[in-house]
């Protein structure tokens, strides 16, 4: 039974006195300086304190007589391993990496590349630099090269450490042409590379600046942890910039910690010594918040994959995880369950695998809609919480708290506030739009602990998100307020198009195309239109076993029409193989929307798989 009690009064007291609020969270901490003060606004959260994030992700819990305790579970779908590694073996992996660091001159402020796959070294590698004060930028393995270029130039680091080959699916990729390509673009010259060779494919090494990563950690001493400042840099994580240029997103100690912590307690409810699963990337910011730090900071199991929800094997592969390592609660993005439900839509691996003493999944990364809601919980058994946060922001800001009794959940809603968080629906001149209406979604500074305070090198950049909105941060998204408190996030503002002087949400229209039987994943997006200014055009993926029939399109259109009227009518409806997707996952509706309205589009960097771009584009164009 849901109590929103504690929410409630939660949610309350972090607005109504935050500096207490966080100060109080801030004591599920080990500080080297305990701070005083909450909020400061020119010196940030937590100024006057001083810490080490490793520490409080390992060496703490092992002090405190944990250190058998599992730490890390490597699950590999593509290799067909398993690894565990207790509190204390992980110190024993991160302290001499940290020494291996140290003796190339990495120190505290410098700047370090991880380009890796998903490997424990690489969570190794971070938690080492975190260690010794150091900063550490992860660029997701496989990357192009140009792109690790921009961010080599950007960060201007010393050191790159990466790995001889990832594995997507059941193809071997070769890292280190890449990142031998990457340094020859990139402009800034970097000392040295570390390279982990992996037994699946060797690298070449270039002789005095390629080192090995296995002789240099077997020479390593332990290095200590260094005490930083609270608002010091942790790391650097880029994301997509509008020009084209990578953002480099700031995230401090302090906050960061503080927040990590009481989210997995308060949020996702998970208690020490209980599993917890991200079935992200650490490339992007779910693998440093929830694969990393959060759970090893709140002295949590935490589940390292390296795999596919689908093809690797099957689509049983995540409920086998989540069995066979006990995980009590598990993340993926919708995009994911979507896969699977695509493969296996009447549930027959979740029959007959089990999910063992899973509680409860939450989804994020893009807009769960309903009917992939309904289908999850349907098959599972437990409850399905969708909830909303950005690189940005680093941790959930719209959720259900489930870890304060609270479980309210709608389908299409991310949920309610998160504490800390005070969001603002405004219009296109910054005034408050009614209850139910589609805004801006905006949050009222100054913004929760662990948020980004800034852009590497990037000032400007960062001051353009409260520009439009003084006093606020932009989100980027619009989304509107119902009558019962959920916040519901309807995709980025320029995913809401306006047909005929009405603004209509694609999200909305999605909801209403996924709902069709036949449809196991789906795509709207606005094209220009002589007339109307703008239309809604739907791509659509049938469920494994339907045939694309002719009158599907009809249906589909016929659908959308009848829930939101003539307006709303699209102009056609295609249904294709596959949608193009970012490699953590999103749809690339920005670059089919280009393409549909003739524009000539790039293939992005980000993509998953470039063939699917190609297809689509044969389709629109």
């Amino acid at each position: 039974m849901t109590d929103p009690s504690r929410y409630e009064n939660a949610y309350k007291n972090s607005i109504e006195d935050p500096g207490a609020f966080w100060l109080e969270a801030a004591e599920a901490l080990d500080w080297t300086v305990k701070p005083t003060k909450g909020w400061n606004e020119n010196d940030g959260w937590f100024a006057d304190g001083k810490l080490n994030s490793c520490y409080n992700a390992i060496d703490r819990h092992v002090e405190a007589g944990h250190g058998e305790r599992t730490a890390l579970i490597h699950a590999s779908a593509v290799t067909e391993q398993s690894q565990s590694f207790s509190y204390a073996e992980v110190l024993h992996h991160v302290e001499r990496t940290a020494g291996m660091l140290a003796a190339r001159g990495i120190g505290k402020g410098d700047r370090v590349i991880i380009y890796m796959p998903m490997i424990p070294e690489t969570a190794f590698a971070m938690l080492a630099c975190a260690r010794i004060g150091a900063i550490h930028s992860v660029v997701f393995g496989g990357f192009a090269a140009p792109e690790l270029a921009k961010r080599i130039d950007d960060a201007q680091p010393k050191l790159v450490l990466t790995a001889s080959c990832g594995i997507e699916g059941s193809k071997v990729v070769a890292y280190k042409p890449l990142v031998d390509h990457a340094l020859d673009l990139a402009s800034h010259v970097v000392g040295h590379v570390i390279l982990l060779q992996r037994p699946q494919r060797a690298a070449d090494m270039i002789p005095d600046r390629d080192l090995d990563w296995q002789q240099e950690f077997a020479k390593a001493d332990a290095a200590p942890c260094v005490p930083v400042a609270s608002n010091d840099p942790l790391y650097i994580l880029y994301t997509s910039g509008t020009t084209g240029v990578p953002k480099g997103v700031v995230r401090d100690n302090g906050g960061h910690a503080t927040v990590l912590v009481w989210s997995m307690r308060n949020i996702y409810g998970v208690k020490p010594d209980e599993t917890f699963w991200a079935a992200s990337d650490v490339g992007w910011v779910v693998g440093h918040s929830y694969i990393v730090y959060g759970p090893l900071m709140a002295g949590c199991t935490s589940v390292l994959f390296e795999g596919k929800p689908v093809g690797t094997p099957d689509p049983g592969t995540f409920w086998r995880v989540i069995r066979d390592n006990d995980v009590s609660v598990f993340f993926t993005a919708p995009t994911a369950i979507r896969a699977i439900r695509k493969e296996d839509p009447e549930g027959a691996f979740i029959d007959e695998i089990a999910t063992g003493s899973l509680r409860a999944m939450f989804l994020a990364g893009e807009r769960a809609d309903p009917d992939t809601i309904d289908w999850a919980e349907a098959q599972l058994g437990v409850p399905v919480f969708d909830h909303w946060w950005q690189t940005e922001l680093g941790w959930p800001a719209i959720a259900t708290c489930m870890g304060l009794d609270d479980t309210r959940r709608k389908p299409g809603s991310a949920g309610f506030p998160v504490p800390g968080f005070r969001f603002e629906l405004l219009d296109d001149d910054g005034k408050p739009v009614p209850a139910g209406s589609a805004g801006n979604v905006t949050i009222k500074l100054p913004l929760a602990p662990g948020c980004y305070a800034t852009l590497w090198n990037n000032a400007e950049g960062y001051a353009q998100a409260f520009a439009a909105f003084p006093g606020y941060y932009e989100t980027g998204d619009a989304g509107h307020l119902d009558s019962d408190g959920f916040l519901n996030i309807m995709g980025r503002t320029d995913d809401i198009i306006n047909v005929a002087g009405h603004r209509l949400s694609t999200g909305q229209m999605e909801e209403i195309v996924a709902g069709h039987p036949a449809v196991a994943e789906c795509a709207v997006i606005g094209v220009d239109d002589t007339l109307k200014g703008m239309v809604p055009m739907a791509l659509a993926v049938l469920k494994g076993g339907q045939t694309a029939r002719s009158n599907i399109a009809d249906e589909i259109v016929a659908r959308v029409r009848d829930v939101l009227g003539p307006v709303a009518a699209l102009k056609e409806v295609h249904i294709v193989e596959a949608l193009p997707k970012t490699r953590s996952g999103k749809i690339l509706r920005a670059a089919m929307r280009g393409i549909a309205n003739g524009k000539n589009v790039p293939t992005p960097s980000t993509i998953e798989n470039a063939d699917v771009l190609e297809q689509v584009r044969s389709v629109l164009q």
